[in-house]
């Protein structure tokens, strides 16, 4: 669905459902701004406060919905998905603006290099078979609809833009996220794994740091 076809009554469902923008009475956002954070390649000085220098950045910036009382927000059969997407043809895998992932390392994810940069992160959702899209797709930092250069969340997503492709592991929690929440899992110095979770399901995908 292009977003141009969309009312405005249809868009502000859509935001809602996504967990978006839309202020409850206290003006907190009903989304609030996260970031997932880790730092590779740094070494740890002696002395009486120790230091971790010269380590590199890699940050992944995203908007995290809450599950207020939702059930099943994946959905099941022919319909996954189709709730998250709210009319897009991928996941944002956050809420708001479009997740990015920023690095100051090249990154090696399904075996292609990811270089060091700034970057739009989609989710394409299948039932257990997720696949993690990075993209070069650069980001809308409110909803302009005559921007075409930009993304807001995922609308109009194409994948032209795309840098890599990757399936990802999708796994049931033991416990249910109540806010989604992106994470670096398993870090070494020579990498790890991102992963995303919510209510009680887990996607997740190795990437080592190339040299």
């Amino acid at each position: 669905m292009r977003r141009t076809g969309m009312t405005l009554a249809a868009i502000t469902a859509a935001v809602t459902m996504a967990g978006g923008v839309v202020l409850a009475q206290n003006q907190r956002p009903m989304s609030p701004r996260g970031t997932a954070a880790t730092q590779v390649g740094g070494s740890w000085t002696t002395g009486d406060e120790p230091q971790y220098q010269n380590g590199k950045w890699i940050e992944i910036d995203y908007g995290r919905p809450i599950k207020r009382g939702r059930e099943n927000l994946f959905g099941s059969g022919a319909d996954y998905g189709k709730t998250l997407n709210a009319g897009a043809p991928v996941w944002r895998a956050g809420a708001n603006q479009s997740t990015r992932l920023k690095t100051e390392v090249p990154l090696t994810l399904g075996g292609k290099q990811v270089p060091a940069g700034d970057y739009a992160i989609f989710i394409d959702l299948k039932p257990g078979n997720w696949t993690l899209i990075v993209s070069n797709w650069a980001t809308q930092k409110t909803y302009d609809p005559k921007n075409k250069t930009e993304l807001w969340g995922s609308y109009d997503y194409t994948p032209d833009k795309d840098v890599v492709r990757v399936p990802m592991k999708v796994d049931k929690l033991p416990f249910s996220m109540d806010q989604l929440t992106w994470s670096f899992l398993d870090m070494t110095d020579a990498g790890g794994r991102l992963a995303i979770m919510w209510d009680d399901t887990i996607g997740s995908v190795p990437f080592t740091v190339a040299k």
